[in-house]
């Protein structure tokens, strides 16, 4: 019997398949699948992918290294994560345009407001607040940035990296499970903020597993004798250790509200699984972790294969029950309310479903 090709190589011919140009506006969504087709390409060195990347790319990027459709004003954390696959395309192509783009998205950080304890707010229309999300976003670009181009602002920027994760863990963590809530509001005016520690009110899967993802991502740039590499690695080995604690024994899965999967609406979530066998397969790769950890993330992908995916009758495969969007404010007002996220719409082979899956098939597969 012929084997099948791993899972990432049939999830991103069907991306190719369907969207030959991926995104018309410079977002994170789409850069976060081109970043598993990165992942793959590196592992497979097939041309195709890279073009694929580039192709898109190039539909943003003008030869000044100007970026069509961003607006550094708009100081939005999330404008900043697609910046990610720029250093890769400059590195290979050596074009001088990628690295321009990198120091503009780089500039936005220069100025984008901040807590008073120097955390970036997540949105200009989200103030005094961080989310988790806003971690994935703008810090493993930030990290890979101080790196490829710091120079002399470098250990500057490692250690606004390093600040930028501790203060979410800080003002986020659980301490009876462990587990991080979704975001923190530093002036406790939100609706769903708590008036005590200002933070929203549930855990929801994926803005942990960004959080998941960011920290290999970061930590794999990240000076090995930085004073605070310890901290973010313990950091990740607490989040992991509270993750397990709630993964659905029966398949291996993560509930969209992970710790109340007993209750009426919930269901067991396709991204935030993907992120969370990614982030865990890789950080054992690299030592973040005791490889027996690697487990955890084995039975994940396996749980996503069996109940979440199907390949239709032309080949091309699908992912589930994928949460569209969640956040928490904003109009019409999201109040955090554990009804907030288990009715918000579930769709298939959504870029933030599609960009873990690919992810963790590279990690677990290939």
């Amino acid at each position: 019997m012929t084997q099948s090709p791993p899972w990432a190589i049939r999830m991103a011919e069907t991306m190719i398949r369907q969207y030959p140009i991926r995104g018309h506006k410079w977002t994170y969504e789409w850069g976060v699948m081109l970043k598993g087709v990165e992942q793959l390409w590196l592992r497979t060195g097939d041309q195709r992918y890279f073009d694929y990347i580039k192709r898109n790319v190039d539909e943003f990027v003008q030869p000044d290294g100007s970026i069509r459709t961003y607006r550094v004003k708009t100081y939005n954390i999330d404008m900043i994560h697609s910046g990610k696959l720029l250093f890769g395309l400059w590195r290979t192509t050596g074009d001088a345009r990628y690295e321009r783009a990198a120091r503009l998205l780089r500039d936005q950080l220069r100025v984008h407001p901040r807590t008073s304890e120097g955390g970036f707010w997540h949105k200009l229309e989200y103030p005094h607040q961080m989310w988790l999300d806003g971690i994935y976003m703008g810090s493993p670009f930030y990290a890979e940035f101080a790196k490829t181009f710091g120079g002399a602002e470098a250990a500057d920027i490692f250690d606004d990296v390093a600040r930028q994760v501790t203060l979410i863990a800080r003002h986020t963590r659980d301490p009876q499970t462990g587990l991080l809530y979704h975001g923190w509001d530093e002036t406790r005016q939100q609706q769903w903020a708590d008036p005590a520690t200002g933070s929203s009110p549930h855990f929801w899967g994926r803005a942990i597993g960004w959080f998941m993802m960011a920290l290999p991502d970061i930590l794999e740039h990240f000076p090995a004798d930085h004073p605070q590499r310890a901290s973010l690695i313990t950091i990740l080995q607490d989040t992991v250790d509270a993750l397990a604690r709630v993964q659905d024994s029966a398949t291996g899965l993560w509930y969209q509200v992970l710790d109340q999967g007993d209750r009426e609406g919930n269901y067991l979530e396709a991204s935030a699984s993907c992120m969370f066998a990614y982030a865990i397969a890789k950080a054992v790769r690299l030592g973040y972790l005791n490889p027996g950890t690697r487990p955890i993330a084995e039975r994940a992908f396996q749980g996503v294969v069996q109940h979440l995916v199907n390949v239709d009758e032309q080949g091309l495969v699908e992912l589930h029950h994928i949460c569209y969007v969640a956040g928490l404010g904003g109009i019409p007002y999201r109040d955090g309310s554990y009804e907030c996220y288990v009715n918000e719409l579930q769709v298939t082979n959504d870029d933030k479903g599609t960009g873990p899956f690919i992810l963790a098939s590279v990690e677990l597969e290939m």
